[in-house]
């Protein structure tokens, strides 16, 4: 798979100054990790799951998640699993597919369902665990994935949720922290990624943010965030994925902060009047936000959302030709300008940032120019109404989305 892959041979080349590269299913886990990108949510009671899979996959989602947890009923769930089973055992070996995850409740769910699936289980790149703990509950998820890899033969990987009450309140989150991620660390090799459950977080407060609020403005959560992102990125050890952004089309009470002078730039004031419009332009504050602080990726439920995050992880010009000047005088210490000047670049604390930036570039490209966002952001919308249809004038046209994700 490679990110934006609905583009023309023509467009990479005039929209990308480094092209991505191709990143397939057995790559090294760091850079599937930064692979996934914007993870799309289906609920596992939809009818065609192989259908979706394959229609995400030709707008650009790089990882899908099938939902057996929150985002179905709970006596919908022996429905759910049977139709996830036959979907998985339906796919083809050509088919253009993302990286597949089911979302199941238990452990022993999760070895049920590699056991269903039989040889088809292949299709998978892993279960997402929702609710994750440390200590003996933590290492039965692993447990249950060593054996459904053991069984199969198959490489699983899991990608634990961090949205326990335990991690919510202020005098138990160190401690559930540290007992996490004692657990991940002794079993690296079987971590993908680590995902953050905005919505469980938020709603033990009794909140949810509006699509005029990003997840950043409401405190309690932004500190359980922020704990996380100390704990589990310094040194860039893990690769920890953003939450859910869980609007897709409202009324809204404040003006947008989306400049126009990009869009004019390039005549595409019709693509920003449709991302205000449909609120994106608050999803594109919080993805924003989301790298400013260290998260990689984010979890989705609506497919226009998709090429939104993806886009904004593309690496911009001057960044990647600081990136290298850092990396070029790795070891020497001291400071040199920025090749675009206007800022120094120092070559000891700048040194782990540049090397992230150039792991990025390789997944995601890097933009030609300044506002070469704005044009991978129209490529990306007209995919997905190319995909799911639109009526004239209005958002594209889309399948439900899960009731609640991570």
């Amino acid at each position: 798979m490679r990110h934006f892959d609905y583009l023309t041979d023509a467009q990479r080349q005039a929209l990308f100054a480094v092209a991505p590269l191709p990143v397939g299913r057995a790559a090294p886990r760091a850079a599937l990790a930064l692979a996934l990108g914007a993870t799309l949510y289906s609920p596992g009671t939809r009818t065609d799951l192989g259908g979706d899979a394959r229609r995400a996959a030709s707008i650009g989602t790089t990882s899908q998640v099938w939902c057996l947890e929150d985002s179905i009923p709970h006596d919908a769930v022996p429905q759910a699993q049977a139709q996830v089973v036959r979907a998985l055992q339906g796919l083809g070996d050509r088919d253009r597919l993302p990286l597949l995850f089911v979302r199941v409740r238990t452990p022993e769910q999760l070895v049920e369902v590699a056991a269903q699936a039989g040889d088809a289980v292949a299709r998978l790149t892993g279960f997402v665990l929702p609710k994750f703990l440390g200590g003996d509950e933590g290492r039965a998820w692993m447990q249950a994935l060593e054996q459904a890899q053991a069984a199969s033969g198959a490489r699983l990987f899991g990608m634990p949720v961090l949205e326990h009450p335990d991690l919510a309140w202020r005098e138990t989150r160190a401690a559930h922290l540290d007992a996490v991620r004692a657990v991940l660390d002794a079993h690296r090799e079987q971590v993908l990624a680590v995902r953050v459950g905005g919505t469980d977080l938020s709603g033990l407060f009794g909140l949810r943010r509006d699509s005029d609020t990003t997840i950043w403005d409401v405190a309690v959560v932004r500190d359980v965030l922020a704990d996380v992102l100390n704990v589990f990125t310094r040194h860039g050890d893990w690769t920890v994925s953003g939450p859910v952004w869980e609007h897709f089309a409202g009324d809204r009470l404040f003006k947008s902060q989306l400049r126009e002078t990009p869009f004019e730039n390039h005549r595409s004031m019709r693509l920003r009047e449709r991302l205000v419009r449909d609120d994106v332009d608050e999803l594109l504050r919080e993805v924003t936000l989301d790298r400013a602080n260290g998260f990689s990726g984010k979890t989705v439920i609506h497919p226009t959302h998709v090429s939104v995050v993806n886009a904004l992880h593309a690496v911009v010009r001057d960044e990647y030709d600081d990136a290298l000047t850092v990396l070029a005088g790795r070891g020497s210490g001291g400071v040199v300008p920025s090749p675009s000047g206007g800022k120094m670049n120092e070559l000891g604390p700048h040194a782990l940032w540049a090397e992230q930036v150039a792991a990025r570039a390789a997944v995601y490209g890097v933009l030609a120019e300044p506002d070469g966002v704005v044009q991978l952001l129209d490529a990306g919308w007209r995919a997905a109404q190319a995909a799911y249809g639109a009526g004239a004038g209005g958002p594209a046209v889309v399948p439900s989305p899960a009731a609640s994700t991570p």
